[in-house]
């Protein structure tokens, strides 16, 4: 089947994974745009278990306040440099997740990995951080968090 650029463009803009796995993962599912997501965080497990051995260096710790001001989350995402740990989308991400923990309150890491992601509940906190894995080249992990509320 012949790919084509616009559907390489639509699966990109969806995802935001790079153009060459966008474009194997198309060929593999023959052009369905549903099956190449499924590839695509196939990929993505298998890339964020070989970098599982890398160190941690760099991360952010995000904060999400709740607009009553009565519940707040502190949460520190971790990533090999500080690089990745200011790149826009990684930022952003962090500040999902804390808002999620805001929301769904979780009773630690392994809870929240397993829960799905409330911005898009066909995927859980897990695939959300393998997929910032696949998309900074870095290996990304949840450090520790903390929910308050009153």
């Amino acid at each position: 089947m012949n790919i084509t650029a616009e559907q390489i463009k639509e699966l990109r803009d969806a995802t935001g994974i790079s153009v060459m796995q966008c474009k194997k993962a198309l060929e593999e599912s023959n052009g369905d745009m549903d099956k190449a997501r499924e590839v695509l965080k196939t990929i993505a497990a298998a890339q964020a278990e070989k970098k599982a051995d890398r160190e941690l260096g760099g991360g952010i710790v995000t904060s999400y306040i709740h607009s009553n001001k009565k519940m707040g989350v502190l949460l520190a995402v971790n990533c090999e440099t500080d690089f990745v740990a200011q790149n826009e989308e990684f930022v952003s991400a962090a500040n999902q997740i804390a808002m999620h923990i805001g929301a769904m309150q979780p009773a630690d890491v392994t809870e929240l990995l397993d829960q799905p992601f409330i911005m898009n509940p066909e995927m859980t906190i897990k695939q959300v951080v393998e997929g910032l894995t696949q998309k900074t080249g870095e290996r990304v992990e949840i450090g520790s968090f903390v929910r308050y509320s009153i």
